[in-house]
């Protein structure tokens, strides 16, 4: 399975952006999905958490309210709508898929990871 992300881009303080993150391969392999992110300097945080059949999600309390995670598994494709950007959201997004039904919020959790996508919110 691979995992390829799109969608970051410069935008400003409240503006709203949506990556998206088609998996490739065995896709159907893929059970649960994540989003995570890491800023300069700082070590990867977990974002976002969905299982597969997109009912069940978890979100780090940080983006709870602004960001809501989707998944179309016919397009094999997953998603972060992103609303209400700020400042600290700058970050490169990366999405994570778990060969598992587990939600983790941990990156070990996770079995392949995409190549992160950048998220860069002026102020």
């Amino acid at each position: 399975v691979q995992l390829q992300a799109s969608g970051g881009g410069l935008v400003q303080a409240g503006d709203s952006l949506r990556l998206s993150c088609t998996a490739a391969g065995r896709a159907e392999r893929v059970s649960a999905m994540g989003w995570f992110r890491q800023a300069p300097g700082k070590e990867r945080e977990f974002v976002a958490t969905i299982n597969r059949s997109g009912v069940r999600k978890n979100y780090a309390d940080s983006v709870k309210g602004r960001f809501t995670m989707s998944r179309d598994n016919a397009k094999n494709t997953l998603y972060l709508q992103m609303n209400i950007l700020k400042p600290e959201d700058t970050a490169v997004y990366y999405c994570a898929a778990s060969f598992t039904p587990y939600l983790s919020t941990g990156a070990r959790g996770y079995d392949v990871w995409g190549q992160g996508t950048l998220v860069t919110v002026s102020s």
